[in-house]
C-alpha cells in the first residue's frame, strides 16, 4: 500500500482493533482475550500490537509524514471536555495546539493528533468505553491481552534500565521527528502559563538533533504517560476539577468569560457557563480499571527508583543529565500524584462496601510503598524480619502526606461500616494495619504532620509565589519554580495544592482519629467474639448430625431458627483465618497508635458481657422495659453490620405454624384435628401424669411438653409477651405429615420386607425401639432440660 492509502485506512484499522469510541464496535476485545480461552488469537494479537510489531511500524511510518487524525473532544473525560467546550484550554500540554473547530458542516470540536497519539488515545480509552461488553466466561484481568500490552508498553517507553528503544526506521538514515508545535486554529485561554518544553530547551543546546537519539524520542514517553493519566485518572466531578486550578488561573478564566460576555451581550457565555457548572460526571471505575492503574503505579515507582545517583557537582549534573533521567526524577509528583489522589478519594467515597474494594486498597498501598520497588536487595536472613522504612523515603512521605493520612481516615470510616466477621473484610483491615505498622513509617508520618502544623515563618512574597503557582497539573516538560528547600513549606505546598488553603487538616495521630481507631478496635473485638460464637455453633451442629437423626420423630425442625452466616458456607478454616487477621490487625493498630493494653482489655471484657451462660450467643445491645427488650443505637448498629443478632424463630403455637414445603398439607390438617380431639379428650389425664415426680412423670413430661420454648423465647425482643403463654402437655402428631418422616418409614418397611417381616411386626419393632430410646433420653435429659409448668 502507498502512504496515502495507509493514511486512509489507519483510523478504520485502529477502530476495528480497539473498538469504537461509542462502544458499539467491540473490536478485538483485548480485555477478554486470554491465552487459555483463545490460544490462537492471543499470541497473534500480542505480536501484531507489540512495540516492535507491524502496527507500531505503521504508526512510525505515518508519523514520518506528519499526518494528523481527528479525535472528537466529546469523548474526552468529562471535566476536560467541558472546559474545552468553554474555550478554556486545560493545563496539560497534551491538548496544547491541537484543538480545532470542525470543517464546514461538522459538529463539535476535535483534537488534531499525530499517528502515535491517535493510536495510544484509542488504546487507553478502550479500557473505559468497552467496560460493558458482554463476557461469556470468567476473565482474569491480569492475564488478558490488554493487561499484558499495558505492561509491555510501559516497559518499552518507560524503561527501568537503559534508554527508550528507537523506533524501527523505514530506512537506515531516516528519523521519526517529534511532533512540531502548530499555531492554534481557534483562540483559547489557557488554564496555565505558557510553558516551554524542557525537551525543546534540551535539544536546542545540542549541536544536531540526531546527535542525541534519546532527546529526539523522549516525547513518546511523555505522550504515553500523559494519555494514560488523562484517560484513566481524570474522571471526577467538575467541582473537584475546578478546585485543582490555581487562583490566578481562575481569575484568568473569569476575565476571559467576562470579555466573551461583553462581546455577545451576555447570552452565549451565560448559557455555556451554566452548562459547564450543571455538568456532573457519573464515573464508576471497574475492578479491571483499578488493576490497570495499579500496574501503572507499580511501574512508575520502579521507573522512578531506577534513577542514577546524582553527581556531586551541580554543574556536572546540568550538563550530563539526559532527558530520561530528568523525567524519572519528577515523573510521579508532576504527572500522577494529584490525579491519583483525587481518583483514590473518589473510590474511597463511592466504592461499594464489599470485598471488591480490595483492588482499590492494594493500588493505594502500592503507591504508599515505593521502597518495595527499589532496586536494592536485602540479605536472605533479613527477608523474614519486618523491613524498616529508610529515612531516605521521608521526603516522599512528606510530599505525599495526604495520601497517608487523609486516605487512612477514609479507610477507617469504611472499615467501621463493614462486617469484619467476613474473612475478606478482615483481610483488608489486616493489610492496611500491617503496612502502616512497618518500623519507622508511623514516626515519619508524624514528623510530616508536625512540619505541616509549624507556624508560618516565610516571607510573604515567597508564600504568594508558591501557593499561587499551578502545581502538579501540567506536563513534566514545563518550567517550574525553583526547588524549595524548606521541608515545612514543601508539606504545606502539597496539602494546599490538593485541598486548597481553606482546608481543615485532621491529624492522623490526633484525638479525633485516635477515637476512630478505638472504635475500630472495639468492632474487631466484637467480630472476634461473633466469629468464635459461629465457629462453636457450627462445631456443635456438625457433631449432632448423624444417620439416626433421620429417624428421630420430633418436631424440632419446626421450632428451629436460622442462625446461619456466610462463614457457615466457607468453613472452619476461613473462620480461623478471620480470627488470625483480626488479632494481627489489632496488634498492629496498637503498635501504630500506641494503644493502652488496659483499654483493650477493658473493651474485650465489655464485648463479652452480652454472652449467655455458655458464652456463645451474643445478643444485640438493648435495655429492659415493660414491653420487653428495646434496642439501643449501638444494638441497631450491631444488627445492621451483622455483628450480633436475635435468633429468628417461630414462638407461637407450634401446631398453628404455616404449612411448610416439606409437609403434606392434607395430612397436616387431618393430624391436627386428630391431635386436637385427643388433647381435648385426655387433657386432665395428661396433666395428672406430667405432674407426677416418678419415672412415669418424667417420661410423660419429656414427650408431652416443649421444654425448649422458654429457653428460646428469652432471645426475642418480645419475650415479655410470650413467657406468660403456656399450652400445657399435649399430643402432637404433626411430625407424621413430614415427607422426611414418611420416606423414612417407607424405607424401614422396605428393608424389613427383605427379612420377611410384615407391616404389623415392623410397626411393633419400631414402637419397641422408640420406647427404649425414649426411656434412655428421659434418664439423660431430665436433669438438665428446663421444664414448662
Amino acid at each position: 500500500f502507498s502512504l496515502k492509502e495507509l493514511h486512509g485506512i489507519f483510523p478504520w484499522l485502529v477502530e476495528n482493533i480497539f473498538g469504537s469510541l461509542d462502544g458499539i464496535i467491540v473490536g478485538w476485545n483485548l480485555r477478554c482475550l486470554q491465552g487459555k480461552t483463545n490460544p490462537t488469537e492471543y499470541p497473534v494479537a500480542l505480536d501484531f500490537l507489540d512495540p516492535s510489531g507491524p502496527m507500531m511500524k505503521l504508526v512510525y511510518k505515518l508519523q514520518a509524514e506528519e499526518y494528523r487524525y481527528d479525535f472528537p473532544v466529546s469523548y474526552l473525560p468529562g471535566p476536560v471536555k467541558a472546559s474545552i467546550q468553554e474555550q478554556v484550554l486545560p493545563e496539560c500540554s497534551l491538548y496544547h495546539n491541537k484543538v480545532q473547530f470542525p470543517s464546514s458542516g461538522g459538529l463539535g470540536l476535535n483534537l488534531a493528533l499525530n499517528p502515535f497519539e491517535y493510536y495510544i488515545f484509542y488504546f487507553a480509552i478502550s479500557l473505559i468505553t468497552q467496560k460493558n461488553s458482554a463476557v461469556t466466561h470468567h476473565v482474569s484481568p491480569s492475564n488478558s491481552a490488554y493487561f499484558i500490552l499495558v505492561d509491555t508498553y510501559l516497559k518499552c517507553f518507560l524503561p527501568t534500565e537503559g534508554s527508550v528503544l528507537p523506533p524501527p526506521y523505514s530506512n537506515p538514515g531516516g528519523a521519526i521527528p517529534s511532533p512540531t508545535p502548530r499555531s492554534p486554529p481557534v483562540p483559547f485561554t489557557s488554564y496555565g502559563m505558557h510553558h516551554t518544553s524542557l525537551l525543546k530547551r534540551h535539544i536546542a543546546h545540542q549541536p544536531s538533533v540526531n546527535a542525541d537519539p534519546a532527546s529526539q524520542e523522549i516525547w513518546r514517553s511523555e505522550t504515553l504517560l500523559q494519555i494514560f493519566v488523562e484517560m484513566w485518572l481524570h474522571h471526577y466531578s467538575l467541582e473537584m476539577y475546578q478546585k485543582m486550578q490555581s487562583p490566578h488561573v481562575k481569575l484568568e478564566v473569569l476575565h476571559y468569560r467576562l470579555s466573551i460576555s461583553s462581546k455577545h451581550h451576555g447570552s452565549p457565555a451565560q448559557s455555556s457557563y451554566q452548562a459547564l457548572h450543571a455538568y456532573q460526571e457519573s464515573f464508576k471505575p471497574t475492578e479491571e480499571h483499578v488493576l490497570v492503574v495499579r500496574l501503572l503505579v507499580k511501574h512508575l515507582h520502579a521507573f522512578s527508583n531506577s534513577l542514577k545517583p546524582e553527581p556531586l557537582s551541580p554543574s556536572a549534573h546540568s550538563h550530563t543529565a539526559s532527558p530520561l533521567e530528568e523525567f524519572k526524577r519528577v515523573v510521579i509528583p508532576r504527572f500522577v500524584q494529584e490525579k491519583l489522589y483525587i481518583f483514590l478519594q473518589h473510590c474511597f467515597g463511592h466504592w461499594p462496601l464489599d470485598a471488591s474494594f480490595r483492588a482499590v486498597l492494594e493500588m493505594w498501598l502500592s503507591y504508599l510503598q515505593p521502597w518495595r520497588y527499589a532496586p536494592e536487595k536485602l540479605p536472605q536472613s533479613a527477608e523474614s524480619l519486618p523491613r524498616s522504612v529508610s529515612e531516605k523515603w521521608a521526603a516522599f512521605i512528606q510530599e505525599n502526606l495526604l495520601m497517608y493520612t487523609k486516605l487512612f481516615v477514609g479507610f477507617l470510616n469504611r472499615a467501621l461500616r463493614t462486617d469484619l466477621v467476613s474473612p475478606k473484610n478482615a483481610l483488608m483491615v489486616f493489610r492496611v494495619a500491617k503496612v502502616f505498622a512497618q518500623p519507622n513509617l508511623a514516626e515519619m508520618i508524624m514528623k510530616g504532620e508536625q512540619l505541616f502544623l509549624e507556624p508560618e515563618l516565610v516571607i510573604p512574597h515567597r508564600q504568594h509565589r508558591l501557593f499561587m503557582t499551578s502545581t502538579l497539573g501540567g506536563s513534566f516538560f514545563s518550567s517550574w519554580p525553583p526547588t524549595i528547600t524548606d521541608a515545612s513549606f514543601k508539606v504545606k505546598s502539597h496539602v494546599y495544592s490538593l485541598e486548597g488553603q481553606d482546608f481543615q487538616y485532621k491529624q492522623m495521630f490526633g484525638t479525633e482519629v485516635r477515637n476512630l481507631v478505638l472504635k475500630l478496635a472495639q468492632l474487631i473485638c466484637q467480630a472476634q467474639q461473633t466469629a468464635k460464637s459461629i465457629s462453636d455453633h457450627s462445631a456443635e451442629t456438625t457433631a449432632s448430625q448423624s444417620f439416626f437423626s433421620w429417624f428421630r420423630f420430633t418436631p424440632s425442625e419446626m421450632n428451629g431458627s436460622y442462625t446461619g452466616n456466610d462463614l457457615d458456607e466457607i468453613g472452619q478454616d476461613s473462620i480461623k483465618k478471620t480470627d488470625e487477621y483480626l488479632e494481627k490487625a489489632l496488634e498492629y493498630l496498637c503498635q501504630i497508635f500506641k494503644l493502652n493494653e488496659a483499654q483493650l482489655t477493658q473493651m474485650m471484657m465489655k464485648c463479652g458481657t452480652a454472652q449467655d451462660e455458655n458464652g456463645k450467643k451474643l445478643l444485640p445491645d438493648c435495655i429492659e422495659s415493660e414491653g420487653g427488650l428495646i434496642l439501643t443505637p449501638l444494638g441497631r448498629y450491631q444488627i445492621i453490620n451483622g455483628l450480633r443478632r436475635f435468633e429468628v424463630q417461630y414462638q407461637g403455637d407450634t401446631e398453628l405454624q404455616p404449612i411448610r414445603s416439606y409437609e403434606n398439607a392434607t395430612l397436616v390438617r387431618l393430624l391436627f384435628r386428630l391431635s386436637s380431639a385427643l388433647n381435648e379428650r385426655f387433657a386432665d389425664q395428661m396433666d395428672t401424669l406430667c405432674s407426677r415426680e416418678d419415672f412415669v412423670g418424667r417420661l410423660c413430661r419429656y414427650h408431652l411438653t416443649n421444654p425448649h420454648l422458654i429457653q428460646k423465647i428469652r432471645y426475642s425482643p418480645m419475650a415479655k409477651d410470650r413467657t406468660s403463654q403456656n399450652w400445657g402437655p399435649r399430643i402432637s402428631l404433626r411430625f407424621l405429615a413430614s415427607y422426611r418422616t414418611l420416606i423414612s418409614l417407607l424405607v424401614i418397611y422396605f428393608i424389613a420386607s427383605w427379612f420377611h417381616i410384615g407391616p404389623v411386626g415392623c410397626t411393633f419393632i419400631i414402637l419397641i425401639g422408640y420406647f427404649l430410646y425414649a426411656v434412655i433420653m428421659t434418664f439423660f435429659s431430665e436433669g438438665w432440660k428446663p421444664h414448662e409448668h
